[in-house]
């Protein structure tokens, strides 16, 4: 079994594919620097993610894939599902071993596991575009907390621009703590503390606009006026609105 160790980043999956053709050797199996190595190896290789590698493997992929599949192996990495580096691995190989384009090959498992797993992310970006609830802090800056099950907030924030370009703005992945705030002129990733800042999925108290808990209370009359008692099915509310998003809305709280 020959095994690749890279950094778990793109940019080194991307250099782990340069370095796989150039010489011409291809790992059964790729791991990170921690992980634990399998038995049965006959050979082991670490990868050192170079950015003129990953570039020009991109600019391969640019000439053999429309933007649509492109835009789907970001989706795959972004999924952090176990095993989608060596997915991509073998569907990027696949793409350049063939003449042929592959996107649409779906009956190639891996062709058809990179379109399943895309929509899942794309799926969960859309939620979170949908239930994001922004809370108003005493410094005039609109919090919101979320915790995806995909690492999916990388692709919403353009759209968070775009529809609050008035307003300072962050939001806070909670699960893999980091962040994007927005100071009406640029967009800027960053880490806080967030033990005190999101207790129980909501900013806390102390740290809100004096009318923020105002609003909360009209909003969730809002949400109790609209809803008709007899034709409440938990069920199918669970199914459009999952469970695990519950905690950052203020109408479920």
């Amino acid at each position: 079994m020959i095994i690749f160790r890279y950094d778990k980043t793109f940019e080194g999956l991307l250099t782990a594919i340069f370095d796989a053709y150039n010489r011409n050797t291809f790992p059964e199996k790729l791991l990170g620097f921690e992980d634990i190595e399998p038995l049965f190896v006959t050979e082991t290789y670490t990868v050192l993610t170079q950015e003129d590698k990953s570039a020009r493997v991109w600019k391969g992929l640019e000439k053999k894939l429309m933007p649509m599949a492109l835009n789907m192996l970001t989706y795959v990495w972004l999924s952090e599902l176990p095993g989608s580096d060596e997915l991509l691995f073998r569907y990027i190989r696949k793409t350049f071993d063939n003449k042929k384009s592959i996107e649409t090959n779906f009956a190639d498992d891996d062709v058809l596991q990179v379109h399943k797993t895309a929509k899942k992310v794309s799926a969960e970006k859309n939620r979170i575009i949908e239930l994001v609830r922004f809370q108003k802090a005493a410094d005039d800056i609109f919090f919101a907390p979320v915790s995806p099950d995909h690492n999916c907030l990388p692709l919403t924030i353009s759209h968070f621009k775009d529809r609050f370009a008035d307003q300072k703005w962050m939001i806070y992945d909670t699960k893999r703590d980091y962040g994007f705030f927005y100071d009406l002129k640029t967009v800027t990733e960053m880490t806080l503390d967030t033990t005190e800042l999101f207790p129980a999925g909501k900013l806390d108290e102390r740290l809100m606009a004096e009318d923020e808990q105002l609003f909360q209370k009209l909003w969730k009359a809002y949400f109790q006026s609209l809803t008709i008692k007899e034709r409440i099915n938990p069920k199918l509310h669970r199914q459009h609105l999952p469970k695990r998003y519950w905690k950052y809305l203020t109408e479920k709280q």
